[in-house]
């Protein structure tokens, strides 16, 4: 790999973060490499501004903060190709992240930056949905200002309009509004078939990425990441016989928001907000073309070890003893 430009990008608030991201970029400008500092979080999206005024794109991102920070990072760099090397400094759960020791600046054999140079890494590309926004035909004069207005308050990450929206985790669909029931109508539809329509709580599309995310504590299955699939997991549904399936990743997935003008849908991706739909609109869901690039340091990783480590679960592979079966 090429170091010779690196976009640093930071989690927003984490003081931890902060003083190794200096290191970092002392480290990097003795060496020569040119490198730009970023800041990202719920309320600070670096990435239009990067794109808009940096003259070149780097030739890693790396990213130092936990699953959300990776995630803000995969759903703007992976349509550019650039790849990302993260590490849980300031996160938390740290899924799609390394261990912050693994972030070794000191090394007899040369180091972290040298490692790269020497194309001691693997690249992993991991699946990526889109969400593409079909906008009914009897929208109102006064439903287009009402939208108006909602998108000046929104920012600028959020400015997609119609799409695509893109998540490397999920996208899902969410009741709007509070004062009303929190609930809400989707129906589904899968390569131009009806398959159901779930009254619940909301809905969720999710990457074998995003299966260890809200899918799972939504009930839904596990997915191993060399597997390419999509979940669809009602959130809470009004019926036992809605449960979650796994389709195919060429799969076209189509979402109807039902019921009255006011039972808006809220659409989100990763977490943050996306787009808002109301009865009449659809939103297409497939996957995306562009995966995302994820730099991999561990010569032997181990998805069920990391599993078991981050989810707590009984026992541990690492201090248990084999049984002789």
């Amino acid at each position: 790999m090429r170091l010779d430009r690196v976009w640093l990008i930071v989690r927003a608030g984490s003081q931890a973060a902060a003083r190794q991201a200096r290191r970092c970029v002392e480290d990097l400008q003795a060496q020569g490499v040119a490198v730009v500092t970023a800041t990202s979080g719920l309320a600070s999206n670096p990435f239009p501004g990067l794109l808009a005024t940096e003259p070149a794109l780097p030739d890693v991102a790396l990213v130092l903060g936990g699953d959300g920070t990776v995630l803000g990072a995969a759903r703007h760099l992976a349509p550019l190709d650039v790849p990302i090397l993260s590490f849980n400094v300031g996160g938390h759960l740290g899924f799609l992240t390394h261990e912050r020791s693994q972030l070794r600046l000191e090394d007899p054999e040369g180091g972290l930056w040298q490692r790269l140079r020497d194309d001691h890494f693997a690249l992993e590309r991991r699946m990526m949905l889109e969400a593409r926004i079909e906008r009914g035909s009897s929208r109102t004069a006064p439903a287009a200002a009402a939208r108006a207005t909602e998108r000046a308050t929104e920012t600028c990450e959020d400015r997609d309009g119609d799409g695509p929206h893109l998540a490397l985790n999920d996208l899902y669909f969410r009741p709007c509004l509070d004062e009303v029931s929190p609930t809400c109508l989707l129906e589904l539809e899968i390569d131009g078939e009806v398959v159901d329509q779930y009254r619940g709580d909301g809905l969720i599309m999710a990457t074998p990425t995003g299966s260890t995310g809200y899918a799972m504590a939504a009930g839904g299955p596990i997915l191993h990441p060399g597997i390419e699939a999509i979940v669809v997991n009602p959130i809470c549904p009004m019926s036992l016989s809605s449960r979650a399936v796994v389709v195919p990743p060429r799969s076209q997935l189509c979402v109807w928001p039902l019921g009255e003008l006011s039972r808006k849908v809220k659409l989100w991706k990763d977490g943050a907000y996306a787009t808002v739909l109301e009865p009449g609109d659809r939103c297409l869901v497939q996957r995306s073309p562009h995966p995302a690039l994820l730099v991999v340091l561990d010569q032997s990783p181990s998805y069920y070890r990391a599993l078991t480590r981050k989810l707590h679960w009984a026992g541990s592979l690492g201090a248990a003893e084999h049984s002789h079966n």
